[in-house]
């Protein structure tokens, strides 16, 4: 009995030993693999790892995470350890100073550097996946946030967000892109607040309009951006609203605001000629929006757009419509005229065409061009009594025009810039020149018969 227990004993322990064994096998050769895709990392603790990883720039860590996928993982957990996010994650964007200097430059550098960092540790990742780990490294700088600044207005921080995501972002298809907007969209709550101030009364929440425009123009529409891609993303901020909405987002996010307080000025449009500064943000973007970047708009969408933006948040003194034309570009500001001719709509064309040569003049464009643009669009109507109308039209707005400033000087209504007869001085000299070009033009042609 002692034998066979003695023997069983000895025996029993033997096959569990094999098994181990084989469990055992595969495990220093996956070690061994890791190890060695390290380098000479390998014989430096992680304590000692990350603190090397603290002498060196994000442009070094960043081109070192695409040694190997072991030091990639590596990367992102030092990433989000307490003293890489010191490191990584700068929230000097108070004391910085405007973008074109030396400090506010350093950080924007910063970002887009980091930007590249982690698009190339989570090169492997699905999208989805991609996005949730940047907004878990990121969620904890309240700059990035849309109603996360007490001062947005001499705040770096969403500048600072739209570089990192420009960075990260490039080259991902458009399918990617859209996921990206939709977790942006959402993480925001964009959707909600926008629909709090395009439908309700404008200025009526000027704190909140303030933050959508500084968001949208800094995080997604990120200065320096594609054309392409600036086109995407104001596509995907604009289309989910109806054309009146879309107006009134627009000029939300690209008209005039005061140098004061940064907030919307909704009556700029409405009570005086404004100037080239307060309408050039809303020209670039029709014509971004009426250029071939942007796909999913057709003219008439662009028209359409341009005609409500006109009444927002009431109809606009037609000086100023003249001037957003010119300011426009040539393609969208003949388009702008032919559908009015189309539509036979005679007397506003006329009105329009008046109020362009005086912008011509009063901006000191040639005038040459506001001739040849009218030439251009007499080609447009179908017979020639549209033609000869639209003329008359044109003659009778001249003559009209200035019997109203006429009147208005001779009864001494002046203001401190005397501007009733300043404007009857421009419009004088623009009649004078738009005449002046037509003959030109006409005894040029004839001469040449």
């Amino acid at each position: 009995m002692t034998s066979s227990a003695g023997s069983s004993c000895t025996s029993t322990p033997r096959p569990k030993q094999r098994r181990s064994r084989r469990r055992s096998c595969p495990t220093p050769g996956r070690d061994s693999q890791a190890l060695s895709a390290l380098g000479d990392f390998q014989t430096l603790p992680l304590e000692i790892f990350q603190m090397v990883l603290n002498y060196l720039s994000v442009k070094d860590i960043s081109m070192l995470s695409m040694v190997s996928k072991t030091i990639s993982s590596r990367l992102i957990n030092y990433i989000s350890t307490s003293s890489g996010t010191r490191r990584l994650l700068l929230q000097d964007f108070h004391n910085a100073e405007l973008p074109g200097r030396t400090q506010g430059a350093s950080i924007l550098e910063h970002y887009k550097s980091l930007g590249l960092l982690l698009k190339r540790c989570t090169l492997l990742l699905p999208t989805r996946d991609r996005l949730k780990y940047v907004h878990k490294v990121l969620s904890g700088v309240s700059c990035f946030k849309l109603n996360g600044c007490a001062s947005p207005l001499h705040c770096l921080g969403l500048q600072c967000y739209g570089v990192f995501l420009q960075i990260l972002t490039a080259g991902w298809d458009e399918l990617e892109c859209h996921r990206v907007f939709n977790f942006l969209w959402e993480l925001s709550n964009l959707a909600r607040k926008v629909q709090t101030v395009v439908s309700g009364k404008p200025g009526s929440s000027r704190r909140l309009e303030l933050r959508i425009r500084l968001y949208c123009r800094g995080v997604l529409l990120s200065p320096g951006s594609h054309r392409s891609d600036s086109a995407f993303w104001l596509t995907r901020i604009l289309k989910p609203w109806p054309m009146v909405n879309q107006a009134r987002l627009l000029y939300i996010i690209f008209g005039p605001v005061s140098s004061l307080d940064g907030h919307v000025v909704w009556q700029k449009m409405i009570e005086g000629p404004t100037d080239e500064s307060s309408l050039k943000g809303l020209a670039d973007a029709i014509k971004l929006l009426y250029g071939t970047e942007a796909r999913e708009w057709t003219a008439d969408d662009v028209i359409s757009l341009v005609d409500e933006l006109s009444v927002v948040p009431q109809e606009w003194l037609m000086e100023n419509n003249a001037r957003l034309l010119l300011l426009s570009g040539n393609s969208i500001c003949f388009t702008f005229l032919a559908s009015k001719a189309v539509n036979g709509r005679a007397v506003e064309l006329a009105r329009l065409m008046v109020f362009m040569a005086l912008v011509c003049e009063k901006d000191l464009y040639c005038m040459d061009w506001a001739v040849k643009m009218m030439q251009k669009v007499c080609k447009v109507f179908s017979t020639p009594w549209e033609r000869n109308n639209f003329l008359q039209c044109l003659e009778s707005t001249f003559a009209r025009m200035l019997m109203d400033l006429l009147q208005a000087v001779l009864a001494g209504e002046r203001d401190e810039e005397d501007s009733s007869f300043l404007n009857l001085f421009h419009l004088v000299n623009a009649q004078a020149n738009f005449h002046k070009e037509i003959l030109y033009l006409a005894m040029g042609s004839s001469s040449t018969t």
